[in-house]
């Protein structure tokens, strides 16, 4: 069987995803994997923990979806781009392993759609 960072590792398809970064995380919070974009806007920050370059808020909020397992999600603007942040845990086996975070570039103006 392959190693978890290799399974996370692979992920060809997400390289061309031109205007959304994705990076997850192990549950010590140790950056396994990230897409060109993630590494583009964040640097390279493979092997290395994303609790530092977080404020105190932010941390619990990251101890809150590894505990309770739960979603968090916000729309941010940075620089003049929009962006919708979506952080879930990423589970094995029903257990949770870690965190993903699907920064997304938004429009400045959205349609929003009721469909039932």
């Amino acid at each position: 069987m392959q190693h978890l960072e290799e399974i996370i590792g692979q992920c060809p398809w997400g390289d061309e995803l031109h205007t959304c970064a994705i990076t997850v995380c192990d549950r010590e919070g140790i950056v396994l994997y990230q897409n060109a974009r993630s590494q583009q806007v964040n640097g390279d920050v493979r092997g290395r923990s994303i609790i530092p370059c977080h404020s105190e808020r932010s941390r619990q909020i990251i101890a809150r979806l590894m505990q309770q397992g739960c979603d968090n999600a916000y729309t941010i603007e940075k620089r003049g781009i929009r962006k919708l942040i979506f952080q879930t845990p990423w589970r094995r086996q029903g257990e949770i392993c870690g965190l993903v975070e699907f920064s997304l570039e938004i429009p400045a103006q959205m349609p929003h759609y009721v469909r039932e």
